[in-house]
């Protein structure tokens, strides 16, 4: 006889404690890596979103394994502005918590980040996470250890303690992991210097296990200017689903009206605009909240989608601008050749972006078969998955032999797009999908720097020509020199130096 079908909810912390790959915990080797980024990613929010240049500090240490898996103690640690210690049990030991679920671009979205770090570490070593903050203007040091109740998604805290500070300011994290750090080392290490390159405002020290020893990378702050703070802006009306729209609306006085619900909660829209959309639209401009049904709110968010809005701008995006990005580049790839583009904000499906591009050529930037990709979302190193990322796809259709690039080359394609709501592949933020929109603008971009590489290489091709034909008058000089002094009978040596005069003269112009 069959048993009968048992039926119970999984707690939200249980589902991704049992589906941890698609945040990025896949294996041993990527759930290293994966773990270092989430906790480098919180700290560098805690700093520069603040208007603090950050310092950040990373440690690995491998410690006495019983299994066939490294056993490592990750710490890192900022000097940003810390986290409140009533929020701090929730906001490292219960999923989908967190500060970021706002209207604005952040490197962290779905409130899972560390939280999967704590699970993976609970799941490969049973130990608790070690939490020490200092909030902003607050005396005192607080000390965490906790663990994650995975059936009741809530924090269990083991140990906590409150001392004074010692000129302690910001966040320190300990987690303990088993992983492959021999097969995670060149991924972090390259992550490490991609942040580097994204955040040459920030002073960077990493500290990992080399061999039997510990090898120490630095990376020293090139300019203590900052990115203007992304700030929380209204959602565009393209955004906005028929669920969010009902959702909002349940939260709103019954008697306010369409024409007021609309200008208050949408970016760009006055009220002017407003009325002529809920006209258009057959709404009304006196109609109240109170009498919308259900079949009524769809239809709402249908004609919103539809109409033709003011696009949404970058209010709510914090590019880094073209200096800052050129001396992140000079700064970790030190080439002969930079040139960097911002464009202008654009938009998908209600969504503002920026693409921000660099390319880098020569110096010590080795040849490679095809143009090298360093790609960031949100200022997030993406290292994973690059051949289903769009950026991929943009710079294998260029024909680079008419920006005269030909292969083996010494080029590197940077790209940055930042964005209130990037269009990930999946939940481990390692690709950014194919939009059109996208897609558009970040070959725009890179074919911006490339005309101006083209400019530079066609440059260095006319000097390299006008040296050959120098070397190759300066051969005959003395033969000419030879002759005409016969002629002249004067000084075959003063004849030899005024030709010489004369050729470095019409080399510099003169």
């Amino acid at each position: 006889m069959e048993q009968p079908e048992t039926f119970r909810a999984l707690g939200v912390a249980e589902f991704f404690y049992r589906n941890r790959a698609i945040a990025g915990f896949t294996n041993p080797t990527r759930s290293v890596y994966q773990t270092i980024r989430e906790l480098v990613e919180n700290a560098l929010d805690a700093t520069e979103m603040h208007g603090i240049p950050p310092d950040i500090r990373v440690i690995v240490k491998k410690l006495q394994s019983e299994s066939d898996f490294d056993l490592l103690e990750i710490t890192v640690e900022d000097n940003g502005i810390g986290i409140p210690p009533e929020h701090v049990p929730r906001a490292f030991c219960s999923v989908l918590y967190g500060s970021k679920y706002v209207n604005r671009q952040s490197r962290g979205v779905f409130g899972l980040g560390v939280k999967m770090a704590v699970l993976y570490s609970q799941l490969t070593t049973g130990r608790p996470v070690k939490v020490v903050t200092s909030p902003l203007g607050d005396p005192a040091v607080y000390e965490f250890e906790m663990t994650i109740d995975i059936k009741t998604n809530t924090p269990k805290v083991l140990k906590k303690s409150v001392s004074r500070s010692n000129n302690f300011q910001g966040t320190k994290v300990t987690l303990y992991i088993e992983g492959s750090w021999g097969s995670a080392k060149s991924r972090v290490v390259e992550y490490i210097k991609r942040t580097a390159i994204i955040a040459p405002y920030a002073n960077i020290y990493f500290r990992y296990p080399e061999d039997d020893s510990y090898r120490i990378l630095r990376f020293s702050r090139s300019t203590t200017e900052l990115p203007p703070a992304p700030r929380e802006v209204l959602p565009h009306p393209y955004g906005v689903d028929a669920e969010r729209l009902k959702s909002m609306i349940e939260h709103e006085e019954p008697n306010k009206t369409l024409l007021r619900f609309i200008t208050e909660h949408f970016a760009g829209v006055g009220r002017v605009t407003a009325a002529k959309f809920l006209r258009e639209s057959g709404f009304g401009v006196r109609r109240t909240l109170r009498t919308l049904k259900d079949k009524d709110i769809v239809r709402l968010a249908r004609a919103m989608k539809t109409w033709k809005w003011k696009r949404p701008g970058g209010e709510g995006l914090s590019p880094l601008g073209e200096e800052i990005l050129k001396l992140g580049i000079q700064e970790v790839l030190k080439p002969e050749f930079i040139a960097t583009t911002c464009r202008p904000p654009s938009s998908y499906e209600g969504y503002g972006f920026i693409v921000e591009c660099g390319l880098a050529w020569g110096g010590a930037i080795q040849p490679a078969q095809t143009p090298s990709i360093i790609r960031f979302a949100n200022r997030i190193p993406l290292l994973y998955d690059e051949n289903i990322d769009v950026t991929r796809k943009v710079v294998d259709k260029i024909d680079w032999s008419t920006y005269k690039v030909a292969f083996p080359a010494p080029l590197v394609v940077v790209t940055h797009v930042c964005s209130t709501k990037l269009p990930f592949h999946g939940l481990g933020k390692e690709a950014i999908a194919d939009i059109p929109e996208l897609e558009h603008e970040i070959e725009m971009a890179v074919r911006d720097c490339a005309r101006r590489l083209r400019e530079h290489l066609s440059r260095i091709e006319r000097e390299t020509r006008h040296i050959r034909r120098l070397i190759t008058i300066k051969k005959y000089i003395p033969i000419v020199a030879s002759s005409l002094s016969s002629i002249l009978e004067t000084n075959s040596k003063d004849i030899e130096d005024s030709l010489f005069k004369m050729l470095e003269a019409r080399r510099h112009g003169g």
